[in-house]
């Protein structure tokens, strides 16, 4: 491993030359980036028990001889976990750096306040965790469960001390890996506000939203008050212990989904629009997000926050985060802010990537694999240079514990990492899935939880000419045989199976079970959907 004495103009910062052949192995990068990231393809090329939790039996480790010169496409190669919904120990945090860093993501954004929980220990404010930290405990599926009961005690939650902290940064920079903290404000604020009610509008004691049918106590509950002075110093000092923890350049503010409305009925949030002139609730929220910035200048750090920030005016070196589709972040690129795109319908990975009667949860749009191996982040008509790169997000409303994080985040992660990491040209989906395949191998070695759904049958309904219903089968991937039954018997190898021919439904029939198998073996789950689910799906 060598880096060079002479810059590589070609592959920048993060790119390195990996030449194999049987007499060396030779790593060469301008910076130490590069060689690791030239280690990460190295490793990729062992046999997959390199990944094993235990050692190896095998006296020879054999690479292919190779010459490989790989550079990244974008700066900013991310994924997000949202820790507030549900609270995920040290430990596993840095295992998932861990995953994210062999993939050659190079941002970790840690969502680690919201109404749910607070999960960051601020000195000066200990109430925080004291308070915010924990709700009352609940299982089952969100936003349904019961209120807080009298007396009832809030175990559930957890925090990290800045012990962990410093801990868990560390452990990312050794990777490569910077983290962004996110302290939403001036909504998904509700566990703040426990914390401290004063900072609210109103001034009441309200409790941490554990994802009750209510939605906390009433609309708006969650939104911090912007006419409020003594909010400012709040701020300025939690965000003093977070810059002074986080040595990144970015600090992610949220400021999405406000219920502004509730500063309608404020005395200060009104005072505080005309005394600044401002004619809208949109307004008011960029006058926080410009004191916000404000603050954070003062503490050598950038703002960055979701897409709703542009709303009344965009801070002025704000970076916007866009989420609801592309055009937020196309409104800022062109208007010459710096851009991470996160679009929902190809980035948010809490999605469910399977038929709802596989994955027995409905949540979001349906995002699967290949939908977000085609996500491109430059839409047209932007000037590249704008567009840091982009990112995957898992938040955990449905998502409870870590093996559920790692089944949401892989392998739909891998094909995040390929469309950030590559060259556009040099995508292909026909090629990707074989390299994907390949690491599910080293994925069972390592222990790791991962969706099997693109092996999983999925059916579209139409109706033909003469109104009478039609089934099509087909599954992500092309080299996989479909068999079915109406009969409620378990298809297998010796059932129907289906040829590329839309299936007339038999009279009688009240369900279809389908299953792919790939040489004579079972590859996919298996999908039984009704007739009248079918019929109502049209």
């Amino acid at each position: 491993m060598k880096l060079n004495k002479v810059e590589d103009t070609i592959i920048g910062n993060e790119g390195y030359h990996l030449e194999v052949n049987p007499s060396k192995i030779e790593i060469s990068a301008n910076k130490p980036a590069g060689i690791f990231y030239g280690i990460q393809s190295l490793m990729q090329m062992l046999p997959a028990d390199i990944e094993a939790k235990v050692k190896s039996n095998r006296s020879v480790w054999e690479i292919p001889s190779v010459t490989i010169t790989d550079y990244p496409r974008f700066k900013w190669r991310g994924l997000m976990l949202d820790v507030s919904r549900h609270f995920f120990p040290k430990d596993f945090i840095k295992k998932y750096i861990d995953h994210m860093a062999k993939y050659k993501y190079n941002v970790f954004q840690w969502h680690l306040t919201d109404d749910t929980g607070w999960r960051i220990e601020i000195k000066k404010y200990p109430k925080l965790t004291e308070v915010g930290a924990w709700r009352v405990p609940r299982t089952g599926k969100w936003n349904t469960y019961e209120g807080p009961q009298p007396g009832e005690a809030a175990t559930d939650g957890g925090f990290y001390t800045q012990e962990d902290i410093r801990e868990i940064v560390k452990y990312a920079q050794d990777r490569f890996v910077t983290i962004v903290p996110e302290f939403d404000i001036p909504g998904h604020a509700q566990a703040l506000i426990a914390a401290y009610p004063a900072i609210s509008c109103t001034g009441k004691q309200y409790h941490v939203f554990p994802g009750d049918v209510s939605g906390g106590t009433g609309p708006g509950v969650n939104v911090v008050c912007v006419g409020n002075e003594d909010n400012y110093e709040i701020l300025d000092g939690i965000f003093s212990e977070i810059a002074d923890l986080f040595p990144g350049q970015y600090i992610h503010v949220g400021g999405d989904e406000v219920n502004k409305e509730f500063w309608k009925d404020c005395p200060k949030c009104q005072k505080r629009m005309l005394d600044e002139g401002l004619k809208s609730l949109d307004e008011l929220q960029s006058y926080l997000m410009h004191r916000v910035e404000k603050i954070l200048t003062t503490k050598g750090k950038k703002l960055i926050g979701w897409d709703e920030i542009l709303q009344g005016g965009l801070a002025p070196n704000a970076t916007v985060m866009s989420w609801r589709g592309t055009e937020g972040g196309i409104a800022a690129a062109k208007a010459g802010h710096n851009v991470v795109m996160t679009p929902t319908q190809y980035c948010y990975l809490d999605f469910i990537q399977g038929d709802p009667a596989i994955e027995r949860i409905q949540w979001g749009q349906y995002l699967p694999l290949s939908k977000v191996y085609n996500f491109e982040p430059v839409p047209q008509g932007v000037d590249a240079k704008y567009i840091l790169g982009g990112q995957g997000n898992v938040w955990t409303e449905f998502i409870s514990n870590t093996r559920r994080v790692e089944y949401m985040t892989w392998p739909r992660g891998l094909a995040m990492a390929e469309v950030l990491w590559s060259p556009i040209e040099k995508r292909n989906w026909k090629l990707f899935v074989p390299r994907m395949e390949a690491q599910f191998t080293r994925f069972d070695q390592a222990e790791i939880n991962y969706a099997p759904s693109i092996y999983d049958p999925f059916i579209v309904t139409e109706k033909d000419q003469d109104g009478n219903l039609k089934i099509k089968l087909s599954s992500e991937m092309n080299d996989l045989e479909i068999y079915y039954t109406f009969d409620h018997s378990f298809p297998d190898k010796f059932s129907q199976q289906y040829n590329d021919i839309p299936i007339a439904i038999p009279k009688g029939a009240s369900e279809i079970w389908v299953i792919t198998y790939r040489n004579g073996k079972p590859k996919g789950r298996l999908l039984v959907k009704s007739i009248a689910q079918l019929r109502a799906s049209i």
